[in-house]
């Protein structure tokens, strides 16, 4: 390709919304232009850049055994309807309604259109396993859109959706999809972990989520660098450990007139604060509880939401905790407590012994608290916390590391949920009817643009993977309008690179070299050879890797197959 048949609109400033440096790097390459919140055009420079992802995640597709097909955008409410979906999926769906007042949505995720399909052209166990798959624009309407093709309102993802006769064979293509992931991230180029997951709107049993590892991602890892073990923070199991020693202490109050978070609590009486505990107080169906954590340590959300009677929790309000503890926040405590409040400890708090926590008295904490002495043993005992640097990890081989990751891809065992909703059904090898296991896979096509570009930048710019780059080389002719040597030395080197199956440009702008390698940098080029009269004076060129900090010299007759070793 040559650039002087091609579009770039490279910027020099990113504009003033952009908050990651992967949206602003490509606005600034010229990769996407915005139109509205959360949507844009993927211009050419871009386009090249998601077509070879997109490449890249159909081979693997294909290998895998999935079969291709395309689904409307565009879905029925009568279907969501089905599932109960339709108010659950909430004001992330797009709703449309047509002419005749039908309600629809712009797909957000397709379980619904393939299970439909599934139930009306499956019959036998012997059409069984099938897996179909689909590369599309989705849209959902996030309610702030922002991190460019990160949080995208619409957006290009790979799903793909199997049906079973059996749990064994649906975990058969679990694992297969599992390794497919792999397959795709590894020649993307890209350093990834893959953690087990919680299943979230999606539902069903076992998950495992695809992070992209860059210091940016919004998601919390935990993995034990001794074992396999690897999991999203949300799910990752807290071991406690060692048991609870005999009192030592005396029950005291103390004066805290200031003092309401653990930490100030633990500087006044000069103890760690890992010996205090903090009470955080919810809501679940009017039932008011006290959940009791380590002073150091976090509330889980989604572990506290997976508790019988806790799925739709809230945090108490500060009227209501003086209705039920008769104290402000940050003095509140689980002891003497009526039974209209329900305590949840924390595993780590039930192993803990002569804690301080709040006295549920203004301006006052308890010392040499202890369960089974000073208050009865917690009505529930529960893993609550986030895990934290060095904890045990889970699977009793080592501790656990934390990171941060980018999540693109997400496989699902959805088991029966659909299918018995949409009466999805086969008969089996006696006559009878069985509702088909389902399985669910999702990569977005799109963020992991943006992720690979979180991943992989500099001041300069972009740095793209070979696999990924929308040119794996850039020519740069010096004095390319003023030289009829350097032109035609360029342009045969442009002819018999891209004759050897390379993707080149070739910048005949006759831009000056710092213009050159200044957007080629910008755009994330891994790969670039400058041509100049000196050097071809001595049969020579000059080859610079995008990340190396030196060029080095060349023999024009090698260059080719150089580029083709270490592209």
């Amino acid at each position: 390709m040559r650039a002087s048949q091609f579009f770039f609109n490279t910027q020099k400033e990113a504009p003033a919304d952009a908050e990651l440096l992967s949206h602003k790097l490509m606005v600034r390459a010229g990769l996407i232009k915005r139109l509205g919140a959360g949507l844009y055009t993927w211009m050419p420079l871009g386009l090249r850049v998601l077509r070879k992802v997109e490449t890249i995640v159909r081979d693997e597709m294909n290998k895998a055994g999935a079969l291709e097909l395309l689904m409307p955008a565009v879905q029925p409410k009568e279907l969501w309807e089905e599932t109960g979906r339709w108010a659950v999926f909430g004001p992330q769906m797009l709703k449309i309604t047509d002419r005749h007042e039908r309600e629809f949505c712009f797909g957000p995720t397709h379980e619904e259109v393939i299970t439909d399909i599934a139930r009306s052209e499956i019959r036998s166990y012997k059409q069984l396993p099938l897996n179909f798959y689909q590369i599309q624009t989705k849209f959902r309407d996030e309610i702030r859109p922002r991190f460019g093709v990160m949080r995208a309102r619409e957006f290009m993802m790979k799903d793909a959706y199997s049906f079973h006769t059996s749990f064994e064979s649906l975990e058969n293509t679990y694992q297969t999809m599992y390794q497919a992931y792999s397959n795709v991230f590894t020649r993307l180029g890209l350093k990834f972990r893959a953690v087990k997951a919680d299943t979230g709107a999606i539902g069903g049993d076992g998950s495992h989520e695809f992070h992209v590892l860059a210091d940016s991602g919004e998601d919390g890892l935990a993995y034990c660098e001794q074992s396999d073990y690897a999991a999203n923070v949300e799910l990752a199991e807290a071991v406690a450990t060692g048991k609870r020693a005999t009192p030592a202490e005396a029950l005291q109050e103390v004066e805290t007139p200031k003092q309401t978070a653990c930490e100030d609590v633990a500087k006044l009486l000069n103890i760690s604060v890992a010996r205090t505990v903090k009470a955080i107080a919810l809501i679940a169906n009017d039932q008011f509880y006290l959940a009791l954590l380590r002073g150091d340590h976090n509330l889980n959300e989604v572990k506290v939401g997976k508790l019988a009677g806790l799925s739709d929790f809230r945090f108490a309000t500060e009227e209501e905790i003086r209705a039920n503890l008769n104290c402000p926040p940050g003095f509140i405590g689980p002891v003497a407590v009526g039974t209209n409040v329900t305590v949840i400890a924390d595993k780590t708090v039930a192993r803990m012994s002569d804690f301080v926590c709040g006295a549920n008295k203004p301006k006052y904490h308890l010392s040499g608290v202890n369960f089974g002495r000073d208050l009865p043993e917690p009505s529930l005992v529960a893993d609550i916390r986030n895990v934290v640097e060095g904890d045990a990890s889970p699977d009793g081989k080592g501790t656990l590391s934390l990171c941060r990751g980018i999540e693109v891809g997400h496989i699902f065992q959805l088991r029966t949920k659909y299918s018995e909703a949409m009466r999805a059904t086969y008969l089996d090898e006696n006559g009878q009817t069985q509702p088909m296991e389902m399985g669910c896979y999702g990569i977005g096509v799109s963020r992991i643009v943006g992720a690979a570009i979180e991943q992989g930048n500099d001041e300069r710019g972009i740095i793209f993977p070979n696999s990924m780059a929308p040119f794996n080389v850039v020519i740069c002719p010096i004095g390319f309008d003023k030289s009829e040597l350097v032109q035609k030395a360029a342009y045969k080197l442009h002819d018999e690179l891209q004759a050897a199956g390379i993707d080149v440009l070739l910048d005949d702008r006759g831009e000056r070299p710092g213009v050159m390698f200044a957007e080629a940098d910008l755009m994330g080029i891994p790969h670039r050879v400058v041509i100049g009269e000196r050097g071809l004076a001595e049969n020579t060129v000059e080859y610079k890797a995008r990340t190396s900090a030196d060029a080095q010299s060349v023999a024009l007759a090698e260059i080719v197959t150089f580029v083709q070793k270490v592209s």
